[in-house]
């Protein structure tokens, strides 16, 4: 489909519907929340009530293979009252994907009747008071991939054509994930996320104008998921795990496997993090 195509109608409107009626004919339950991971954050959170299944079988198109993004779902039980949608890794624009399809899986939650959006990241620090290792809370963003999952004729029950994104990151949930951090010795540290379209990394220059924009973090995913979950409704929380300083800011060069081998270093943590929240009687209102 092309993109003057996409414009003309509801973009993947109806293949929505179908994936909706494909996860019912599963027999799987509606979720209450979804959770969405980042490169190689799709950690184990105990054995799933329903799946491991192949993202595929939701989507109206081809999930492209790659590294760290196992692109499976699966359901969990961490109360008898909440069934939890966990994709585990992403789609992202730079693999071929336009905004309306990467943010597939989100629309998906929302349809299905989640009522709060987890999301998870490896980024790039852009300060050095950020260490690789470190976790941190996204409490703002820059998109400044070029894209928006709004763009389009979009079906009005899908939300306000202009969403406010003031609380695009919700403090209600921000403080439960303080809270919990700190239950658990965690250090969770606040971060303003720019969103690049990549799959290149930034150049030295771009960095120093990402920090004089007011950046602390950057990355190729995560703000097409917020704008898209928050136009449907869905509050959102957004743990980043730093991978790697920015360009500039290390001795060598950057790869995807520096990023892949800190994210599994840095699981443990995360892992205990994300369970203490799914497991929370306060994460849904």
């Amino acid at each position: 489909m092309s993109e003057s195509e996409i414009e003309a109608v509801d973009p993947l409107g109806e293949p929505l519907k179908t994936a909706v009626e494909s996860w019912d004919a599963l027999g799987w339950p509606r979720p209450r929340a979804a959770l969405i991971s980042g490169s190689g954050l799709g950690v184990e959170l105990g054995e799933p009530e329903r799946g491991p299944i192949d993202l595929s079988y939701f989507l109206p198109f081809a999930a492209h293979p790659l590294p760290g993004h196992p692109h499976q779902v699966e359901l969990l039980r961490p109360r008898p009252d909440r069934a939890v949608a966990y994709f585990r890794g992403r789609l992202h624009p730079y693999q071929g994907y336009d905004a309306h399809q990467t943010v597939f899986p989100v629309r998906l939650a929302a349809q299905l009747g989640a009522r709060v959006l987890v999301l998870t990241n490896a980024s790039g620090a852009l300060r050095p008071e950020l260490p690789a290792g470190a976790l941190a809370l996204v409490r703002d963003h820059l998109n400044l991939t070029g894209l928006n999952p709004l763009r389009g004729q979009l079906p009005p029950e899908w939300g306000p054509r202009f969403p406010d994104l003031t609380g695009a990151y919700d403090e209600r949930l921000a403080g439960l994930a303080r809270r919990l951090a700190g239950e658990q010795g965690l250090t969770l540290g606040d971060a303003i996320y720019a969103g690049l379209l990549g799959p290149s990394y930034e150049t030295p220059a771009e960095v120093r104008m990402l920090r004089a924009l007011g950046a602390d973090l950057a990355g190729m995913s995560t703000v097409l998921e917020v704008i898209a979950a928050r136009q449907m409704g869905l509050p959102v929380l957004c743990l980043s795990l730093v991978a790697n300083p920015a360009a500039g800011l290390a001795a060598a060069p950057l790869t995807h496997e520096e990023v892949l081998a800190t994210a599994e270093a840095g699981a443990a943590r995360l892992r205990q993090l994300l369970k203490a929240l799914i497991e929370d009687p306060d994460l849904i209102e």
